[in-house]
């Protein structure tokens, strides 16, 4: 069970509770794990070794174009750190994150714009 609540800038104090996820909080982890999952399977099927990959996913919520509030675009900065005999290029981890990014089911869902920056490292030869 996920404790939830809606976001004090919503629902002021008492009537919500700061400690728990809010529902703009836990669309933006969806899309965050749903494209990590997808990176780290495809860089395995590419036979590159992830050591770990943290994600800063910040969403931006502004009226749409039907004038309502929504979260009109998310942009992933995932920290990720490779290790392995094989290093990835620029170029490899820019198309495993292009690729993981046009098959994540939440990005595919979703009116938002979903953006990767995010940085990389290699430490190879283990």
């Amino acid at each position: 069970m996920v404790a939830a609540s809606s976001a004090v800038t919503s629902v002021p104090l008492p009537y919500s509770k700061a400690e728990n996820v809010d529902p703009e909080e836990a669309f933006v982890a969806s899309i965050s794990s749903c494209h990590m999952l997808f990176f780290l399977s495809l860089a395995a099927k590419a036979k590159f070794v992830v050591d770990s990959y943290d994600d800063l996913a910040v969403a931006t919520m502004t009226r749409n174009g039907k004038g309502k509030m929504a979260v009109t675009s998310v942009r992933l900065a995932p920290t990720i750190a490779f290790s392995g005999h094989r290093a990835p290029t620029d170029a490899d981890v820019a198309q495993l994150h292009h690729t993981a990014h046009e098959e994540c089911y939440i990005a595919n869902s979703v009116l938002a714009e979903v953006t990767v920056g995010g940085k990389w490292t290699f430490s190879g030869g283990n």
